[in-house]
């Protein structure tokens, strides 16, 4: 199981450095920095189901819930899977045992 756990965030890492350099490509052509949101991968991904979510959003939950939401999309891209990867990756590494 942690065998998988640690294959996850190795995966969440990679797609966290591919969307940083991503950004910095596109930062290097345009001569000026650019850093995408998680708003705006999604919606180079789909754009109706972002809006779809942003629908279900303001009619499911609390305003100041849904608020704090669309924060969320408002953070880098790649911070998010960047993150969390580390964080799985800490929690699942190796632990050596030291004997005395």
């Amino acid at each position: 199981m942690t065998m998988v756990l640690r294959f996850i965030s190795l995966v969440l890492i990679v797609i966290s450095l591919m969307l940083l350099g991503a950004d910095v490509m596109t930062s290097l052509e345009k001569g000026e920095v650019v850093v995408r949101s998680l708003a705006q991968f999604w919606t180079t991904v789909d754009v109706a189901s972002l809006n779809a979510f942003k629908v279900w959003l303001e009619h499911t939950l609390p305003p100041w819930l849904a608020s704090g939401a669309e924060g969320f999309l408002n953070v880098y891209s790649w911070a998010p899977f960047g993150v969390l990867g580390v964080i799985m990756a800490f929690a699942f590494s190796r632990h050596s045992t030291y004997e005395e």
